[in-house]
Formats: C-alpha cells, sequence, structure tokens
C-alpha cells in the first residue's frame, strides 16, 4: 500500500511539472499559420500541412538592435510570432543589445526560464526570489559567461564595461512573454489609482504622480 501511495504522489509531481510549461508535440513539428480554414489548432496556433512546410517557416534573420532609447538596450526576441515553425516546440530566443551603461531594467517572463550567454562586453546581471525572503542573487558576467534566471523571478542585466556589450538569451518557451515592472505599475492603461500605489509603495501621492506621467520605455 505505501508503495503503491509513493507511485501514486510521484505520478502527480510529474504530471504538475508536464503541465507547467509548453506542451511536449506529438509530431516533428506543427508550423503555425494565420488561415484557419486549412489548419489544425495546435498549443496556441493553427499548424499548416507538414508535407507544406518550407525551409523559411524554420529561419530568422536577426539585426543588431537599435540601443538610441533611455534606457540604452535593446532586446530583439525570436519567438513564435518570427519563426512560425517554434510552435510546440516549447523553445525561443531573443539577443540583446546594450550601449555604454545600457540596462535591460527589471522584468519577468511569466512563461519561461531564461539562460543567457555573453557575447561581447561585461553585464551585471540578478534576479529576486518570492515572498518573503526577496533575496537578490547577482554575478558579474563577462564574454563567455552563463547565468540562468527561473520562471517567474524578476530580473534585469546592466551593462558595466567600457564598450557596448551584447549577450543571447536562450527561453524555455515558444511564447515567453515579458512583463517590465516599472511600465506595468507606472505605465498601465488605464493607470492603477494612486491610493493604491501610494500605500503599496509608502511614498507620497505627488511621487506616484509624477511616475505616472513619465514616459516608459519600452526596448523590445
Amino acid at each position: 500500500m505505501k508503495s503503491i501511495y509513493l507511485f501514486f504522489t510521484a505520478f502527480l509531481a510529474l504530471a504538475s511539472c508536464a503541465f507547467a510549461f509548453d506542451p511536449s508535440p506529438l509530431q516533428d513539428f506543427c508550423v503555425a499559420i494565420n488561415d484557419t480554414k486549412t489548419g489544425v489548432f495546435v498549443n496556441g496556433k493553427f499548424c499548416k500541412n507538414p508535407k507544406l512546410a518550407t525551409p523559411n517557416d524554420f529561419f530568422f534573420s536577426v539585426k543588431e538592435g537599435n540601443t538610441s532609447n533611455p534606457l540604452g538596450s535593446k532586446v530583439t526576441p525570436v519567438t513564435v510570432n518570427d519563426i512560425l515553425g517554434l510552435n510546440t516546440l516549447g523553445i525561443s530566443l531573443a539577443r540583446i543589445d546594450f550601449a555604454s551603461r545600457g540596462l535591460n531594467p527589471p522584468h519577468t517572463h511569466p512563461r519561461a526560464t531564461e539562460i543567457l550567454i555573453v557575447l561581447e562586453g561585461t553585464l551585471y546581471v540578478g534576479f529576486v526570489t518570492s515572498n518573503p525572503e526577496n533575496r537578490l542573487i547577482t554575478k558579474v558576467l563577462n564574454k563567455g559567461d552563463v547565468f540562468v534566471f527561473p520562471i517567474g523571478l524578476i530580473h534585469f542585466q546592466l551593462n558595466v564595461g567600457y564598450g557596448n556589450a551584447v549577450a543571447i538569451a536562450g527561453l524555455s518557451s515558444q511564447n515567453p512573454g515579458v512583463i517590465t515592472i516599472a511600465n506595468a505599475v507606472f505605465g498601465s492603461n488605464p493607470k492603477i489609482s494612486s491610493e493604491v500605489l501610494t500605500k503599496a509603495f509608502q511614498v507620497d501621492n505627488n511621487i506616484v504622480d509624477n511616475l505616472q506621467k513619465q514616459f516608459w520605455v519600452d526596448n523590445y
């Protein structure tokens, strides 16, 4: 009886893990299409007939990002919206370009763990654990260094080198999503009540009003 209970517990644990991320595909690939009349709906996208797939369904060219913005960074995501062949494969990536002192501000990916490798430059990176500890875990990365940001946790990257920097991030979802904290809290549409924010941040109402009037840059 005890062994059956342990097996059942293990099975439930594995089942919960299986549904925590993008489902595993049951075919070689499922190239997404927008034509709902000739496709089959799988994992958020309609799929074309596999016999009609072409090399371009699995191809995308990533260019150097324009960092001429107040943040000094540019994220170029490559998700299922850019490579239709990523549909059901549970993976995507992003190129992140940094000007000198450029910042990819605190943000979170609600559907993916991120693994980042520095191609050029030096980055100060980190993430914050969940309540109640809210522990900050940071590291300075140089060319060739790799760092992991667990799914759902707030994280950031700052260029602390003397020149530009470039990094590539792999993400464990075809559509990881991104929530930039400052943009979401102070730049939401419609605005979050100032009463909510003044109590949450324990600051004066004028500070909240000023922050909500800012133009919050999207570096995506």
